[in-house]
């Protein structure tokens, strides 16, 4: 199934209503369809949370007399939220597809690989000899720029304190 167009949820169309604005809203970006998804996540755990709630504060009807019109406005709160819970559970399956199609092509990178790094050891590990070379390189490049900041911080500091201590100095030759 796909999705529906963007122009469809009561927008008027803009001055780019060509077949290619109309084909655009009909792509949905993945970054907005993970969004969408995150969402329907959200509201199922919300009705979740109330269906238990009221099955929480829900009396079993055996044979207790009961207030049966409190009993009948539970379980269709209840039912309304298990219909509502199987339609946030399609389009949770609908957005999840979405997103699997769209990513279809993309190649899953290890997390391993996208961060380079050193074991404590200070070892390297043979299949990634090249990206922990590149963040030990990366570093003492950084450490030594900082330093260089650092000793011009340390000289501006030192001209500054010789500034006030002359200006001092010839406040109080002036008074």
């Amino acid at each position: 199934m796909s999705t529906p167009p963007l122009a469809a949820s009561g927008m008027a169309p803009g001055p780019f209503a060509g077949p290619q604005a109309q084909q655009a809203a009909r792509e949905v970006n993945t970054a907005s369809l993970c969004r969408i998804g995150q969402e329907t996540v959200q509201d199922i755990v919300y009705r979740t949370m109330e269906i238990f709630q009221l099955l929480r504060n829900m009396q079993l009807p055996n044979g207790v007399t009961y207030h049966t019109g409190t009993y009948q406005d539970r379980l269709t709160k209840l039912q309304d939220n298990l219909r509502q819970l199987s339609v946030l559970f399609r389009k949770l399956r609908l957005v999840y597809d979405k997103c699997n199609e769209n990513c279809g092509g993309m190649d899953p990178i290890p997390v391993e690989q996208l961060i380079p790094y050193v074991e404590e050891d200070g070892s390297k590990n043979d299949d990634r000899a090249g990206p922990p070379r590149f963040a030990s390189e990366e570093r003492r490049e950084i450490a030594e720029k900082l330093k260089q900041k650092n000793q011009q911080l340390k000289q501006i500091m030192d001209q500054l304190r010789n500034l006030i201590w002359d200006i001092n100095a010839m406040l109080a030759m002036r008074n």
